[in-house]
């Protein structure tokens, strides 16, 4: 059995009466629990004692960084074994191509829409901010990466310089690049690429066991970043700059509820379910502003409820420097912000510029650290009358808006790979809606799948 063969319910039964027949796991062993209370422990003590706090950051980025060490070769393994065993590889071409249509519609509609509101909802009017006040060097480390990270470098950076070199760097794009390339080789030497079929698969299975282990740390990593974040910013931040906060995530949430849950109606599936599914995933990179760090564990999720291994190993990854739903809320409503507070008038002219802009800006800076500023400071030269130097006012406030543009991406690259899934004919509607409506399995032993395990 691969990392991604599901076990099969003997003498039968049906999948969720074996997990009915199954062990209930205890409650302080649920991931999604354990998060929760973790996220409230350490939003108290970042509060409390907010010095202390503040120095708990780099276990926090410990865990980021040790489940990035295993997202580029789970996503190399993904794509290539599923391309390999495909005997169509016109396949390929069909996922891939209707995979950037979503892409391209569902990120459209997010800068629409958080466009819409950030004219109806003039948030930041009224603060009368001074361009002249505001230091250019304080957000000098974001233009610079700006001027280098437009739509024909972002082009260039998919193909990597050597074989080794993505998985060295942990860009998601050139190792896609290189999986795809094997995974059509493989396809090409049919019987004589099995001995590295064979490799990959046992490879995948070690690969989702080092994930297991590293998610028993998840609680402790949510701790630490939801206590870093109230100390180093403080809930002053949230209040100087509520308006903004506060309508991203309302945007940003009903985006996920309504637009995305009716792109899954269609697609024969419910909103409410596929949250329920996924709500450690999300629950934790909403915590640890990280949405890549769930993506090996999201991915093993997907295949559970019957999605293939091309689609998933194409979409997945692909998303998440083309499908930033969360981060094109963001900025649209950034530069709003920013207009109403530095009292510029934007024509819809210049606003229709601006989307259009976007439309490249959000991709070339996706995956960067800071993306969400850089691809700012790439768009507001857009319209000189808003200072770039005019983005340090969002920096307090930016932490506490990069949790749920990172619980937001995760989501919307979890149902753009049930769509694209349904779309091409790669997954068994009713089997998937059983498998989410049974709710996913916890492993109460400690035996089974890595994704199953709890910490």
């Amino acid at each position: 059995m691969t990392a991604f063969e599901i076990d099969r319910p003997s003498s039968g039964m049906s999948r969720a009466d074996a997990k009915a027949a199954a062990p209930s796991v205890p409650f302080y062993r649920k991931l999604y629990l354990q998060v929760l209370i973790a996220v409230a422990l350490g939003a108290a003590l970042g509060y409390v004692a907010p010095n202390f706090s503040v120095n708990l950051k780099p276990f926090g980025d410990a865990f980021v960084k040790a489940i990035k060490v295993v997202v580029g070769p789970i996503i190399f393994t993904t794509i290539a074994l599923g391309i390999a065993k495909m005997r169509d590889i016109r396949q390929v071409a069909n996922v891939g191509v209707k995979a950037l249509i979503y892409f391209e519609i569902a990120s459209t509609l997010a800068l629409i829409i958080g466009m819409i509101v950030g004219n109806v909802w003039p948030i930041g009017k009224g603060l009368n901010a001074d361009p002249a006040a505001f230091d250019p060097k304080a957000v000098e480390a974001y233009t610079k990466v700006a001027k280098d990270s437009g739509l024909t470098e972002f082009l260039l950076s998919i193909i990597p310089n050597s074989f080794v070199e993505p998985f060295v760097k942990g860009d998601i794009m050139p190792v896609l690049f290189v999986a795809l390339l094997m995974g059509l080789g493989l396809s090409l030497v049919q019987d004589r690429g099995k001995p590295v079929v064979v490799f990959m698969e046992a490879a995948a299975a070690a690969l989702f066991g080092m994930v297991r282990i590293i998610m028993y740390f998840a609680p402790i990593a949510a701790l630490c970043a939801m206590a870093f974040t109230v100390g180093k910013y403080g809930l002053r931040t949230l209040l100087d700059l509520g308006q903004l906060v506060a309508s991203v995530y309302i945007v940003s949430i009903l985006f996920v509820l309504i637009v995305l849950g009716g792109f899954l109606r269609l697609s024969g599936f419910g909103i409410g379910r596929v949250l329920n599914y996924f709500k450690d995933e999300i629950l934790f990179v909403f915590a640890a502003t990280s949405a890549e760090t769930m993506m090996p564990r999201s991915m093993q999720k997907l295949e559970k409820l019957g999605v293939s291994k091309e689609v998933v190993g194409l979409v997945m990854p692909g998303g998440f420097s083309l499908n930033m739903d969360g981060t094109a809320i963001y900025m649209t409503m950034s530069v709003l912000f920013l207009a109403h507070a530095f009292n510029v008038q934007l024509t819809i002219w210049h606003q229709l510029s601006v989307l259009f802009v976007m439309l490249f800006t959000s991709k070339g800076a996706a995956g960067v650290t800071g993306g969400g500023f850089i691809a700012l400071a790439a768009t507001l030269p857009v319209v000189d009358a808003v200072p770039v130097a005019g983005i340090a006012l969002l920096l307090g406030a930016d932490r506490f808006m990069a949790q749920i543009r990172a619980a937001t991406n995760l989501t919307s690259n979890i149902i753009a790979t049930l769509v694209v899934g349904r779309w091409v004919g790669s997954i068994d509607v009713a089997a998937a809606d059983a498998e989410l409506k049974a709710g996913f399995a916890e492993d109460p032993d400690g035996a089974g799948e890595g994704a199953g395990r709890t910490v």
